[in-house]
């Protein structure tokens, strides 16, 4: 945009005026304002920057220079122009830049000519085979969405995470052409990382620690690699199961023995590490963003997460927003602050949120107790076993310490060696990880570890790769056996057991299950969005790991192995980005939005016995809030019908009906938008989304009516017709007009309008009722489902 000479010199005169009264206005001490220092993420608008600056960065500098009090990076000189305050500039998904900033300073910044926003820095931290079969992905003359997108070798996967382990066979480029003409990244070179690990399998690899060592100080490099080279796991995980070839044998120490294979066995992968020991920085989050875009990926899957903010305070929300923009699918983990309500996360609608499941393996590691009771609980443990015919002496940890709480939990240092000793010892689940319990228990002298849930955990299990011989067991069976040992002990009688190892078991029913740690909606920021939008495989994941970490992942483990079982909504979230990166590559013509309708709309929410799914952690029937619109089913996925179509102006006019200014919106989207429009056309719900969420505020009405503008496009047959059934919420009465849908082409788009009505009901202040129903349109051929959720709220 071109400026004008009089804007020029007004631009230069502001500039100059705020040089010379900067220092006046800025109140604390130049020490205090330095020690006070927190990382900001400053958005600005692009075509601000006064003529006089060369490029952005200078205008940056520039900025923060004169925002100063006499001190640059914290330092302890006046500053003379020096060294830059900026941690990183944005110019793909973001315009503007990161800095550290007092909280004056950012006030300042903030009220600064072409300043949109100034965005507090978060820390998020990491969402911690047989999945392709069970999905139905197979091998061979009827390999389906495989075979038909040539098992993903055009499409770019970027993945977000703790960077990459290069070396795995997982990430071998055996029969992959040269990486896609579009390919712009690069293999950034560090410690330990030379850039001939890349090949034509991992196409990229780049780290961000600026905005990490911004706020923590120099990493230490003796404990973490300053390069794209994975010291934690978890992102060589999460990108073998993305994108992994073909590897066999695989197992863990002996478990889930087979091939291992991610979803898109072919698709590139490109690194971005940006989690380090202290977690993952929004302002790195951020950057890896406008690299992936700029690079050229196809898909990012981000196993990453937080607290949930407004969308304009929120990095994920933003970098994805421009991901979007682009045309690039963003999958996110919802997170594992299940099974309580109101836990996802990443629940900006232009994302893809993805909750957990079970797929139909286990492996079995019962507790055989002295009074004969065998208890069910699941164990990945490799080593040296117990005998199953001698039982050994049992003992409560909460019991035996001199700290009723801290033993109970198993917490270094807490147990007593003259107690524990040739014991298994029962711990309880929280604070510390659960590998690290059993190492207490082993450093102590005991010989095994029974792991038992807590309430909040209810019945689900994660199997571990213990130390020692351990077991994870339900709450219901940790009470169980803290009620024997009381029992033994009372009749003066020492209470006894031993664990038995089963091994891996296949064609386990019922599957799925929604896993008990998998976060669960409704939406904290936007209720009237169902999220997660929908489950993939989470639990007890075998996916690539890296030699530098014990498969227990605590420090004293040096076991080594090529493979690793994991659990978390961090290995469904990438399932469903290869998933994606397979629909793309069969379907090009197909935007990020059409991918997330074909997923959702195509999903299941009954199990393998056809029942509903259950909750794992009660036992019951699961609910939508737990799972959104089903399992992800790839094969029908990839000739969904019809699908629901978003573009960037359709998330704008949301925001608009979500009550947020021009400025807000401006910095989530990078576009101008006119509100007066989108309020007059509908509400936050008329999203053209997958899935429809009423939500009433009751306030003494008697009728509560709302109703849903749809527009679906044919991807199926030409002279297609779709008829709708409608299964309304139980007390709702749900209408759809027209019932008919008559398509002439492929591409053709038509809408329909969904009225839904119901009966106030009587609630205390301040709950709520949840109910659920579909909308199915059917061809005779294909199924297209959308969920229909009615919530009701009782105002304080």
């Amino acid at each position: 945009m071109a400026v004008s000479p009089i804007t020029a010199l007004y631009s230069l005169l502001l500039c100059t005026i705020f040089l010379i009264i900067s220092p006046i206005l800025v109140s604390p001490s130049p020490i205090e304002e330095v020690d006070q220092r927190k990382t900001f993420i400053i958005r600005v608008q692009n075509d601000a920057k006064p003529s006089i600056f060369p490029t952005h960065n200078h205008w940056y500098e520039s900025t923060l220079r004169s925002l100063s009090t006499g001190f640059v990076n914290g330092g302890g000189s006046p500053d003379s122009g020096g060294a830059s305050r900026v941690i990183h500039s944005y110019d793909t998904v973001f315009h503007g830049f990161s800095a550290k900033l007092s909280d004056s300073e950012s006030r300042m910044l903030g009220n600064l000519y072409g300043v949109m926003a100034v965005i507090p820095e978060q820390v998020r931290h990491v969402h911690t085979t047989r999945s392709p079969e069970f999905l139905g992905l197979k091998t061979g003359d009827n390999a389906g969405l495989l075979k038909e997108s040539d098992f993903g070798s055009d499409l770019v996967i970027g993945v977000i995470d703790t960077g990459i382990w290069p070396e795995r066979e997982s990430f071998n480029d055996r029969d992959l052409g040269p990486a896609p003409a579009k390919w712009r990244g690069e293999c950034v070179a560090g410690d330990k990382f030379p850039s001939s690990l890349c090949n034509r399998k991992l196409i990229g690899a780049r780290y961000f620690c600026n905005g990490y060592e911004a706020t923590n100080g120099k990493m230490n490099e003796t404990t973490e690699f300053r390069s794209p080279r994975d010291s934690d796991g978890h992102g060589t995980h999460t990108a073998s199961i993305a994108a992994g070839r073909y590897v066999f044998p695989a197992s863990t120490l002996g478990y889930a023995r087979g091939v291992a294979a991610g979803m898109a066995p072919k698709a590139r992968l490109a690194a971005y590490k940006v989690c380090w020991n202290a977690g993952c920085y929004d302002s790195d989050i951020l950057a890896a963003f406008d690299s992936a875009v700029a690079d050229g990926v196809d898909v990012i899957s981000l196993s990453v997460g937080g607290v949930v903010v407004p969308y304009y305070l929120d990095a994920i929300a933003i970098g994805a927003f421009g991901a979007f923009d682009a045309g690039i699918f963003v999958s996110a983990s919802a997170g594992n602050g299940g099974p309580g309500g109101l836990t996802v996360t990443n629940v900006a609608p232009w994302v893809t949120t993805v909750g957990a499941g079970t797929i139909d393996r286990d492996f079995p590691a019962d507790v055989k107790l002295g009074n004969g009771r065998i208890i069910s609980g699941v164990s990945v443990y490799g080593g040296p076993a117990l005998a199953h015919d001698k039982l050994y002496p049992l003992i409560y940890a909460g019991s035996e310490g001199s700290d009723g709480y801290s033993s109970s939990l198993c917490l270094e240092g807490s147990l007593d060696p003259n107690v524990v000793k040739g014991k298994i010892v029962l711990c309880d689940r929280g604070i510390n990880s659960r590998a690290a319990k059993g190492e207490v228990v082993k450093k102590a002298g005991g010989i095994g570890m029974i792991l038992a849930n807590g309430v909040f955990d209810g019945e689900g299990l994660v199997a571990d790769c213990h130390v020692l011989p351990a077991t994870a067991v339900g709450a219901i069976a940790g009470d169980e056996i803290r009620k024997y040992i009381q029992s033994a002990m009372k009749s003066k009688t020492t209470p006894k057991a031993t664990i038995i190892f089963r091994g891996t078991r296949l064609h386990v029913a019922p599957a799925p299950i929604v896993a008990s740690f998998s976060a669960r909606g409704p939406n904290p920021e936007t209720p009237e969005i169902l999220k997660p939008d929908l489950i993939a495989p989470g639990l007890n994941i075998l996916a690539a790991w890296p030699d530098n970490v014990g498969p227990s992942g605590i420090p004293s483990d040096k076991r080594k192995t090529e493979f690793n079982i994991l659990s978390g909504t961090s290995m469904a979230c990438p399932h469903v980005s290869g998933l994606a990166a397979l629909l793309k590559a069969a379907h090009p013509e197909w935007g990020p939005a059409a991918i997330r309708s074909a997923l959702m709309t195509t999903a299941y929410s009954r199990d393998n016995r056809g029942m509903k799914m259950l909750d794992e952690s009660t036992g019951n029937s699961s609910t939508v809030m737990d799972y959104g619109s089903g399992h992800v089913q790839p094969q029908k996925a990839m000739d969904p019908g019809l699908v629901y179509g978003l573009n960037s102006y359709d998330y704008v006019d949301f925001l608009c009906n979500s009550n947020y200014t021009t400025k807000n919106i401006q910095t989530i989207t990078r576009k101008t938008a006119d509100c007066s429009g989108a309020k007059r056309a509908g509400h936050i719900g008329n999203l053209n989304y997958p899935s429809m969420t009423a939500v009433f505020q009751q306030y003494g009405k008697r009728k509560l009516s709302t109703h849903f503008i749809r527009t679906v496009t044919n991807v199926g047959d030409p002279g297609s017709i779709y008829t709708v059934k409608i299964h309304p919420p139980r007390g709702a009465v749900v209408t759809v007009e027209p019932e008919r849908l008559a398509f002439r082409r492929v591409g053709q788009k038509l809408s329909f309008l969904v009225r839904v009505q119901t009966e106030e009901l009587k609630l205390s202040p301040g709950s709520s009722v949840v109910k659920s129903g579909s909308i199915v349109w059917s061809d005779g051929k294909h199924l297209v489902t959308s969920p229909i959720v009615v919530t009701l709220q009782q105002p304080l």
